[in-house]
This record gives C-alpha cells, sequence and structure tokens, in this order.
C-alpha cells in the first residue's frame, strides 16, 4: 500500500484526532504491536501534486519551542509521501492535542541530528531497527518550528 493514509489504523486514528484531539493525542499503540502509550501529532501537509491537504498522526517529540518527528516510513527504503510533501512547502498545519500550530519544517543535520534521534529513538525504540532497515538511505529527522 503505497499511502500510509489509507492503513485502516492510521485512518482511524486521523479521524479520531480530527473529532477528539486530546483523546488523540496519547496513543495506545498496543493494540497494534507497539510499546505502548506514545504523543502524537496530526501534520497536515500540502500535496505537492495535488495542492490538497493531507493529515497523518505522527509520534513526536519535542525541541525547545519545536516539534521533532521521523520521516521512517517503518524503515522502507524510500521517505514517505508526508516528507516530500515538506521538501515541496515546508509549511504545515499541526495539531498537538487540542492546540493548532502553523510551523515551517525543516531537515536536522549533524550533532542536532543526533541528539534529537536518541531522544525520539527513547520514545520509540523501534526506530533503530527502522534505520537498519532502510539500508543505505538516512531516515530524516524532521523538525517544526512554530510560526
Amino acid at each position: 500500500m503505497a499511502n500510509f493514509a489509507e492503513i485502516p489504523w492510521i485512518a482511524e486514528h486521523t479521524a479520531l484526532y480530527q473529532s477528539d484531539p486530546e483523546k488523540a493525542h496519547l496513543w495506545d499503540s498496543t493494540p497494534i504491536g507497539g510499546p505502548g502509550v506514545l504523543p502524537t501529532l496530526l501534520l497536515t501537509t500540502t500535496g505537492r501534486k495535488t495542492g490538497e491537504p493531507r493529515a497523518l498522526p505522527l509520534i513526536y517529540g519535542e525541541a525547545g519551542d519545536s516539534y521533532v518527528i521521523i520521516a521512517s516510513k517503518g524503515g522502507m527504503p524510500t521517505h514517505p509521501i508526508w516528507f516530500l510533501n515538506l521538501e515541496a512547502n515546508p509549511r504545515c498545519e499541526l495539531m498537538v492535542g487540542a492546540k493548532a500550530v502553523t510551523a515551517n519544517a525543516r531537515v536536522a543535520e549533524g550533532a542536532e541530528r543526533e541528539e534529537l534521534w536518541a531522544k525520539l529513538a527513547v520514545i520509540y525504540p523501534p526506530y533503530t531497527d527502522y534505520q537498519k532497515n532502510a539500508g543505505d538511505r538516512v531516515i530524516p529527522v524532521v523538525v517544526l518550528d512554530p510560526v
């Protein structure tokens, strides 16, 4: 399946975020084999081909006033669609619980990337395996800076 937003549990989480963001914010991943309750935000990008809004819930961490997400795509060899959308247009909308945020996305590099990767790997340990599975693809660490 090329579009992760079409996976039933992702579509359900997106719909829950849109109807009850506080309930969706701390998401219990155990029903799908995850490690437990995880902090999630709802990222809305602009489709680089369609120009349409594309929403997807993602695990996040924080760095100062910014939010940090990982473009892992489960360790697949290509970047996720949402990341390609942010490359084309870094302006995005977030829901962090009930808090609406407009942000600009940027890719962390060097020491900042390593620090943020380690922080997010504590929140969601499978990221470490995802990087191994991704082969030569360096999984981007994306910082969402509020504007």
